[in-house]
């Protein structure tokens, strides 16, 4: 009821090599990868999906394993996927084995898609049930290199609500923020910018669900 399928049900092939003519070898730039994501956090078309738990980068390796182990597993009839993440597109580069030190920057070794926490890397939809999609969904979540589950709607929303409860019944007054705002023991010296404005939930790539 109310559910639209797209024209192709199964998930898109995605190239390995982005088609531009020359790539830029580029510094590696972490911050790609830190924080929570500002991006594709809710759902657009499917009820289920594939949450990302902390920072990390998917290569084409990843992209075939999830593209092959959905199509496998999901019923095309009566189910469809779509892509949350785009195609790999930025530049790793690496020096090839025994290499001695110096003689500048490798050459480019592979192309990767930059995820952030809280980010949906994939959505299922149709015509079933979240008992239906969960096996695979957890298979595939599982082979991911950051943590991340599968979620509904509703159990995403369930999340979000019970984060947002924790955070305004805490009972306990020493907060990472009061203790930072307070410069407690000159800590000050030691946190950056991002720790600040992400609370201390947030360190490099890992999210830290246990902080309030």
């Amino acid at each position: 009821a109310g559910i639209t399928f797209p024209e192709k049900t199964k998930l898109k092939f995605m190239d390995k090599v982005p088609a531009v003519p020359k790539v830029r070898r580029e510094p590696r730039q972490l911050r790609d990868i830190r924080g929570p994501s500002r991006e594709a956090t809710d759902f657009i078309q499917g009820q289920y999906g594939i949450l990302a738990l902390g920072g990390g980068y998917l290569h084409w390796g990843h992209f075939e394993m999830i593209r092959l182990t959905i199509g496998r597993s999901m019923d095309p009839k009566t189910m469809f996927a779509v892509w949350r993440v785009s195609a790999p597109s930025k530049p790793v580069t690496r020096k090839s084995l025994g290499h001695r030190m110096g003689g500048g920057k490798g050459p480019v070794d592979r192309y990767v898609t930059a995820v952030k926490s809280g980010r949906l890397v994939g959505e299922v939809g149709g015509r079933c049930e979240f008992g239906e999609v969960k096996p695979f969904l957890t298979q595939v979540a599982g082979k991911l290199p950051f943590p991340a589950v599968p979620v509904s709607r509703d159990s995403l929303r369930q999340m979000r609500r019970e984060e947002e409860e924790k955070r305004l019944n805490n009972q306990n007054p020493w907060t990472f923020e009061r203790v930072a705002a307070a410069n407690m023991l000159g800590m000050r010296k030691y946190l950056s910018p991002y720790d600040l404005r992400l609370k201390g939930r947030y360190w490099g790539k890992f999210f830290l669900k246990h902080r309030v």
